[in-house]
């Protein structure tokens, strides 16, 4: 049986799930989300539409693995765990197909280490670097080991041609700053070379301020 906990965390995927959905960030069945718990993790079904999600049917599975209950866990399972593995305090993990962002993969990103630019304060702030992952088929286990030797450093990357992978304490924060990437992508393409990033110095200033790094 569910606890209360539990119960509130297949919520949140859900509710996550379905307003990723409507606004856009992906479409049909692409994209997948998961959730630590004590005993294990949730994640949504494979080929599932995150703007359709049952709470009753996102798949739990154990700490080593194990298929537990509910529909059968996203074919990205292994890139989840790699995550989790790397960073104790990650509560979750989103992934979405989003158009501008994997627009940038196709078009070219600003460097392989560093996606985009620091051009916001905000995308400093909420999301910072975020590496490029070269293409592969969507569940290679390849992706998964270069994620786990990536994850204890930054809070997210971006599969080249398949969007982007935020992880954070909750649900619900991991897609804001899922959404704060895919907004900064959407203004970088369209201003271009002329976005100027913030210099050293106002750099600076949001890390004595908040805290930021880059």
């Amino acid at each position: 049986m569910n606890t209360s906990k539990e119960s509130a965390v297949r919520e949140e995927i859900c509710r996550v799930g379905a307003s990723l959905y409507q606004r856009g960030y992906t479409t049909g069945s692409a994209g997948n989300i998961s959730a630590r718990l004590d005993d294990g993790w949730l994640i949504t079904p494979t080929d599932a539409c995150l703007g359709w999600l049952d709470p009753a049917k996102l798949g739990k599975v154990g700490l080593d693995g194990t298929w537990i209950d509910g529909d059968k866990p996203s074919k990205t399972l292994a890139l989840h765990r790699a995550i989790y593995e790397s960073n104790p305090d990650t509560h979750a993990v989103v992934h979405t197909h989003s158009t501008h962002l994997v627009a940038l993969t196709l078009t070219g990103v600003w460097r392989p280490d560093d996606v985009l630019p620091p051009i916001t304060p905000y995308y400093v702030m909420k999301v910072g670097h975020v590496p490029l992952i070269c293409y592969h088929r969507p569940g290679a286990p390849e992706v998964a080991e270069q994620i786990r030797a990536l994850a204890g450093n930054v809070n997210a990357v971006l599969l080249e041609r398949l969007g982007p992978v935020v992880w954070g304490p909750s649900v619900s924060q991991a897609s804001w700053a899922l959404e704060e990437l895919e907004e900064t992508a959407r203004l970088w393409r369209l201003c271009g070379e002329r976005s100027i990033p913030l210099t050293p110095a106002q750099l600076d200033e949001l890390s004595r301020a908040f805290g930021a790094t880059w």
